[in-house]
């Protein structure tokens, strides 16, 4: 664990503090009351909520507990200092787990080596390809009229998303730039800007991934409600946490699933579409809490004059406009994909989150791609999703270098280590969604129950 020098404010509380039992914080859980403990110091985090850089989401699926780990793995050091204002008690009954204690220890050492603060120079190399990328892509619309070089162009789109996607995801985890101002702006610009996807959006939605890995009900990206469904635990119709609503199992999701290993490939060819409109959704809703909306208003607005300018000026007709279109999404599909490789065969549960076993969670909900190094820019650092839950923080250059110490940790543990080659990763996926579309073509639509197997385990399954 890294050591943080306390100051006057948390010797004080040390102090005064009253003593609490797990049980008792546990009843602190609910929007108007969060508690949580770090490191068995209780922290009532209630006023926080609204202010919390990483959103709302985090804490309430997390609230009650002992989140010590999931703190660890999300916060650099200077955030422990701002802990003491908001204790209110001890834990009397804290314990560490020996995979806990492991895993602080592996942070500690990381620290220590200063790899968290050590990025490379990925971003250069990202933002270089990705005007040069644009730049060709405007330079074959503009300066050519072959229609092959137009696909082209459309392909060069593709790709440059995919890029986008990358350097937004590294610097929605750390600050890749000098500064978090610059960070910020290099946010906005290459992913409003240039993609039209709202990085507002994608911190609030990637969050909540991360700390509910893979809960069928609590993680939105194992949630695709009515068109995939990735375990027969979701033919109950649960409630998602994140969007606040019922995923229906109905007659037309039970046709969509029952046909899911067929369809995959084509919407995720699409898929972009979806994220445009989250998106949107998200930036009018006033409702809720989106740091910086103008700028981020500002940002997709910029896309959405230079993306239609440039279909606009194909010579070809609205035949050759769409071909456009559907190839630069189809391209980038290739990324939407990789999203579901690391996930979609891996371990899934019912329910909250817990503190307690975030090492245990992570570990089971993820899967690493095998590739050999010069191929990383093809996956962008996704391939190491496993070092990548455990290590948010951790620069995306340094992730091939520490996954033998997670794999010798797993293994000492007795958790699983999951890595598999990209197309054997592909055969898994389609293997999951293949096994839920079989069970869902025998499950009752009509009113009747389904199979009771189904419903015990949706029920009483956690883990």
């Amino acid at each position: 664990m890294v050591a943080v020098k306390k100051d006057a404010a948390e010797d004080a509380a040390d102090r005064k503090a009253r003593y609490v039992t797990t049980a008792e914080m546990a009843r602190h859980s609910s929007e108007g009351d969060v508690w949580v403990a770090v490191q068995g110091k209780v922290y009532d985090v209630t006023s926080w909520l609204p202010l919390h850089p990483g959103g709302d989401l985090p804490l309430l699926s997390l609230a009650g507990q002992d989140v010590t780990d999931a703190f660890v793995a999300y916060h650099p050091p200077s955030a422990w200092r701002a802990l003491g204002r908001y204790r209110v008690a001890t834990l009397s009954d804290h314990a560490v787990s020996d995979v806990s204690r492991d895993y602080r220890r592996l942070v500690a050492e990381f620290a220590a080596a200063g790899l968290f603060d050590r990025k490379g120079h990925g971003c250069a190399a990202s933002l270089c390809a990705m005007a040069l990328l644009l730049l060709a892509a405007v330079w074959l619309v503009l300066a050519t009229a072959s229609v092959a070089a137009h696909m082209a162009a459309a392909v060069s789109l593709g790709f440059l998303w995919m890029q986008s996607g990358f350097l937004g995801h590294d610097s929605g985890h750390y600050v890749v730039m000098r500064s978090r101002a610059l960070n910020r702006a290099v946010q906005v610009l290459a992913g409003n800007c240039v993609a039209g996807v709202s990085i507002g959006w994608w911190k609030r939605n990637h969050n909540a991934h991360h700390i509910a890995c893979n809960s069928l009900d609590h993680d939105p990206d194992v949630q695709h409600m009515p068109l995939f469904a990735v375990s027969p635990r979701l033919f109950v119709s649960l409630t998602s946490a994140f969007y606040r609503r019922v995923m229906r199992f109905d007659a037309a999701a039970r046709l969509l699933v029952s046909y899911q290993h067929w369809t995959f490939y084509p919407v995720m060819g699409v898929a972009r579409a979806n994220l445009f409109l989250q998106s949107l959704l998200l930036l009018a809703d006033t409702h809720t809490r989106v740091p910086g909306r103008l700028a981020e208003l500002a940002g997709v607005a910029v896309f959405w004059a230079w993306y239609p300018w440039l279909v606009s000026r194909l010579p070809g007709g609205a035949g050759e406009r769409a071909a456009f279109v559907l190839v630069s999404f189809a391209v980038t599909g290739i990324q939407h994909v990789q999203f579901c490789l690391n996930h979609f065969s891996a371990g899934t549960y019912v329910g909250r989150p817990r503190g307690d076993d975030w090492f245990e969670k992570q570990t089971r909900g993820t899967i690493d791609v095998a590739c050999p190094p010069w191929m990383d820019w093809f996956h962008g650092g996704l391939q190491f999703q496993v070092e990548h839950h455990l290590f948010p923080r951790l620069p995306r250059c340094h992730l091939r270098r520490v996954a033998p110490l997670v794999r010798d940790l797993c293994r000492k543990h007795g958790l699983p280590y999951q890595r598999c080659g990209f197309w054997e990763a592909n055969a898994r996926t389609l293997r999951t969604l293949r096994d839920a579309a079989m069970q869902a073509r025998a499950v009752a639509t009509d009113g009747g129950p389904p199979p009771k197997n189904l419903l015990w385990e949706a029920v009483n399954t956690h883990g």
